[in-house]
């Protein structure tokens, strides 16, 4: 066997982080792309389009990769994706929809990012893990720093931007456990399978879900900076970014590449502040920093590897 030449291991290291970082920032930016998108369709115009075009690039791949012999799979097998298609799509991506819409750029890649911790308590939950004391620490930091955060909403009665942030951290949960229930699948069947299968499946009842809105909307009005944008976040942002996050990690590692992930709410606000004019005060950023620290420890402390930090399929 012809063995690899010295410098392509750092190459293809290289390249992976460059990859990373991009993402980071793809994602950071389309949390604002996707509240310009919602100003023309609405959260459930944008879901029903989403999941028409998500499930034709499912079989783009599947085609690509497989031809027209795609996989079997036995009828357990079915009924776990068909899981995964629920959680993953039809109750987190709905969910993170409408919390965007209901909340800012910055607070929902925040809330976002907490997606760890719920892991962490799964694997506890499912025995799979054990948290040590410093991970409850971290636990316990994050919430009270979402709590700082969500601090001048709660005492300024605004309940909607609130209920928004409070229904992101339900759809970080529903994420966490999509993570943990489909590692065994991609193990099985591989990640594009497992993907496309989910996503095709999953598609179905979010595209029922969102028909009254996506026919209510003036597609013919809708501007065609509006269009671009959509396709940006659905093929580029959500569909190739899994890709690519999944590429990163087989190559520098989950526990290398997790870290990175806290650099998306930064990005996030950058973007928000610089392009739809948020602004963020003393108590906002301070939250947000204890939050992130809080996620920090709990998913680093441990004497096992990382919790695995999945990309967030908004």
């Amino acid at each position: 066997m012809q063995s690899q030449r010295p410098g392509a291991s750092d190459h293809r290291a290289g390249l992976a982080l460059a990859a990373a970082l991009t993402l980071i920032v793809i994602w950071g930016v389309n949390f604002t792309v996707q509240k310009y998108v919602y100003s023309a369709t609405g959260p459930g115009g944008f879901l029903f389009a989403r999941y028409l075009i998500m499930p034709l690039c499912a079989v783009g791949l599947l085609f690509w990769r497989f031809g027209t012999r795609w996989p079997r799979v036995t009828r357990a097998d079915f009924w776990v994706l068909a899981r995964l298609g629920i959680a993953g799509h039809f109750l987190h991506v709905g969910m993170v929809t409408y919390g965007i819409h209901w909340s800012t750029a910055f607070s929902s890649s925040l809330i976002l990012a907490c997606g760890p911790i719920f892991t962490l308590l799964i694997l506890r939950w499912m025995g799979v893990e054990r948290l040590q004391r410093a991970q409850i620490v971290g636990v316990a930091i994050a919430f009270g720093g979402v709590l700082v955060f969500l601090s001048d909403k709660l005492l300024a009665g605004n309940w909607k931007a609130s209920g928004g942030d409070l229904f992101l951290l339900v759809a970080a949960s529903f994420f966490s456990y999509y993570t943990v229930a489909a590692k065994p699948m991609i193990e099985r069947l591989g990640g594009i399978v497992t993907m496309t299968y989910a996503t095709i499946i999953g598609s179905v009842p979010v595209v029922l879900f969102s028909l009254p809105a996506g026919l209510a909307v003036q597609w013919s009005q809708v501007p065609v900076s509006v269009f671009v944008a959509m396709l940006w976040a659905v093929t580029i942002s959500a569909f190739m970014g899994w890709l690519v996050w999944g590429w990163v990690n087989s190559i520098r590692g989950v526990a290398r590449t997790a870290p990175l992930m806290y650099l998306m709410p930064p990005v996030a606000g950058l973007v928000a502040w610089a392009w739809a004019g948020e602004h963020y005060t003393g108590t906002k950023l301070v939250g947000a920093a204890v939050t992130l620290g809080g996620v920090a420890i709990a998913q680093f402390s441990g004497s096992r590897r990382p919790a695995e930090a999945a990309p967030v399929i908004d």
